[in-house]
């Protein structure tokens, strides 16, 4: 392993850690920054820092935006569609975990 591969963090890591703007969100999801307003505005993404002057997004929002971004976009699903499957789909994994686990 070289140095970089040793400094560069995985994606994996970085999303869980990451604290993102609405211009980092926008950036590297490759949408415009009101798109990520209009996500955020229809419940599909939660803003942590609300007393902030600029919004502030967590890595876990980062992955839930480019899984809502892929919905809208390969099954051409409205945002409020893509807010109720997103819902949906973490439901259904809520419920693979507790199978699981035996709960």
């Amino acid at each position: 392993m070289t140095n970089t591969e040793e400094s560069t963090p995985s994606p994996e890591i970085f999303e869980e850690y990451a604290i993102l703007s609405v211009r980092d969100l926008s950036r590297i999801c490759a949408v415009d920054e009101r798109h990520i307003l209009e996500l955020v505005h229809e419940g599909v993404l939660n803003v942590v820092d609300t007393d902030s002057p600029e919004w502030r997004f967590t890595g876990a929002a980062l992955r839930r935006a480019r899984l809502a971004l892929r919905l809208e976009r390969d099954l051409e699903i409205n945002l409020a569609g893509v807010a109720l499957a997103l819902e949906l789909i973490e439901e259904l994994e809520q419920l693979r975990r507790r199978a699981r686990h035996g709960l």
